[in-house]
């Protein structure tokens, strides 16, 4: 990909306004286009990154329902359901600016109350791609029973 200095380069060299203009649009469309995915793009890690900062002491969430979590999930995590997440931050503000690890079967759920929560104003938030799914494929630990 050409760089905007080349591109701006080009760009006063030519000469039909037409084309300047269009070139001019591109470019700031371009330019947009680049600045808002990078923004959108929230942070995602693996399961050993996701057990290596439980270790650390990084707050872990899983976001599945009561019942699922019951099943199975991973040894320390806490369990607070998707369809709850907004009205319990209270519960976890001492963590806003803390890791806290997001996950659920497969990271769709997670990824969504990692945008909740970054929302909500927690800065290092992150989502578990492949979730207990993966956990569990890696060989990590898991134990059933109610949430406590």
């Amino acid at each position: 990909m050409p760089s905007f200095a080349f591109m701006l380069d080009f760009l006063n060299k030519v000469n039909s306004m037409t084309a300047k203009k269009w070139l001019q649009s591109a470019l700031v469309s371009t330019a947009l286009v680049m600045s808002v995915g990078a923004w959108a793009t929230a942070p995602s890690i693996d399961v050993k990154q996701g057990a290596a900062l439980q270790s650390q002491g990084a707050l872990v969430i899983d976001v599945r329902e009561p019942n699922e979590y019951a099943e199975s999930h991973a040894p320390g995590t806490t369990l607070i359901p998707l369809g709850q997440l907004e009205s319990r931050l209270s519960e976890i503000r001492a963590h806003q600016n803390q890791p806290l690890v997001l996950f659920c079967r497969s990271g769709k759920r997670s990824a969504q109350a990692q945008e909740i929560l970054v929302k909500a104003g927690f800065t290092k938030a992150v989502n578990m791609e492949g979730g207990l799914n993966a956990w569990t494929k890696a060989g990590l630990p898991v134990v059933s029973g109610a949430a406590k």
